[in-house]
């Protein structure tokens, strides 16, 4: 029976990776706006360093001063 169970988690997790697109489709796909953004950390990083240094907060969700106090 686990071994069955097994076989079909496999055969889930293998398949439902795959789907396809229409033509019309891919045009939205291959839009700027969907390309993934790069490292977290290194972004979160630089947005703690503008809302530090430079009080340049905006449209991130956090609130504070220039003087580093939130």
């Amino acid at each position: 029976m686990k071994r069955f169970v097994w076989l079909v988690l496999c055969l889930n997790a293998l398949l439902s990776g795959c789907a396809t697109t229409k033509a019309y489709q891919r045009e939205r796909l291959a839009d700027p706006v969907m390309v993934p953004d790069g490292d977290e950390d290194r972004e979160a990083l630089k947005s703690h360093m503008r809302a530090t240094r430079e009080g340049a907060i905006g449209g991130f969700g956090h609130g504070g001063g220039g003087c580093g106090c939130n």
